[in-house]
């Protein structure tokens, strides 16, 4: 299984996949997710008269967040997902904490073997940093049916614990 360096790159490359968040507060939005979740602002792209159209954030490698002001959507959650390491976990729940804005629950164990942080920005986005849970920590049912799984799907080949099925 690939290891993802935990760090931040300013390389331009062809994004698979990213979010576009409409916020309310273009600034507030930004000074949110740089001061309180570890992310950087790599680019702006200005309007005519110079203030901020469009705001590139990124954390690692492929998170990738672009920010517009405007009307946020209404009628149902929105979370965006992105990985951590489990060290991580606790500084930036208390750097979001000590930041104001938004709302945060965590870090806490998931039945999946995640330690999950929940952050909310101000504009209401769901943000959950998730890392893996240390190995002693993990929850042994849970890991077993997925290793039943695993074989079920693919025919019987045994995944070694920590491995990758491809």
């Amino acid at each position: 299984m690939d290891t993802i360096a935990p760090e931040i790159t300013r390389d331009i490359y062809g994004m698979p996949a990213f979010v576009t968040l409409t916020v309310t507060d273009l600034d507030r939005a930004v000074d949110w997710y740089v001061n309180g979740l570890d992310f950087i602002s790599l680019f702006t792209i200005p309007r005519p008269d110079g203030r901020p159209a469009l705001v590139h954030l990124r954390r690692w490698r492929y998170q990738d967040i672009l920010l517009r002001e405007g009307a946020p959507p209404t009628g149902g959650e929105w979370t965006i997902s992105i990985m951590a390491t489990l060290e991580q976990l606790p500084a930036i729940a208390e750097r979001a904490r000590s930041h104001g804005g938004g709302t945060v629950e965590g870090p806490a164990d998931t039945p999946w073997n995640t330690r999950d942080l929940r952050l909310t920005d101000p504009d209401g986005y769901t943000v959950v940093y998730t890392a893996p849970r240390p190995e002693g920590q993990r929850d042994a049912r849970f890991s077993a049916m997925m290793q039943r799984e695993v074989r079920r799907q693919l025919g019987g080949e045994t995944i070694p614990p920590g491995g990758s099925a491809a």
